[in-house]
């Protein structure tokens, strides 16, 4: 593995924990069956404005997060 295989795989750890924090700071969901169809909460205020809380920023992070994983992984792949 070259010296740029090293440097992606220490940034691809920092990601994992960076990942692993982000997803254990996000609330539990336990809505059950009743989130399937979305009428418990579909068009409450909370739902129209999730996106600006904090828990709307630590989706998108997570979101944001795995999405860098799984391409640094795939670089990694190739490189080596």
């Amino acid at each position: 593995m070259t010296t740029i295989g090293y440097v992606l795989c220490v940034i691809l750890a920092i990601i994992a924990v960076l990942l692993t924090a982000i997803i254990l700071l996000q609330s539990n969901r336990s809505a059950g069956l009743g989130s399937i169809s979305g009428s418990s909460s579909s068009g409450s205020y909370w739902s129209k404005n999730k996106g600006n809380s904090m828990e709307g920023a630590l989706e998108r992070y997570t979101k944001i997060g795995a999405a860098l994983f799984m391409i640094l992984a795939l670089v990694i792949n190739f490189v080596s």
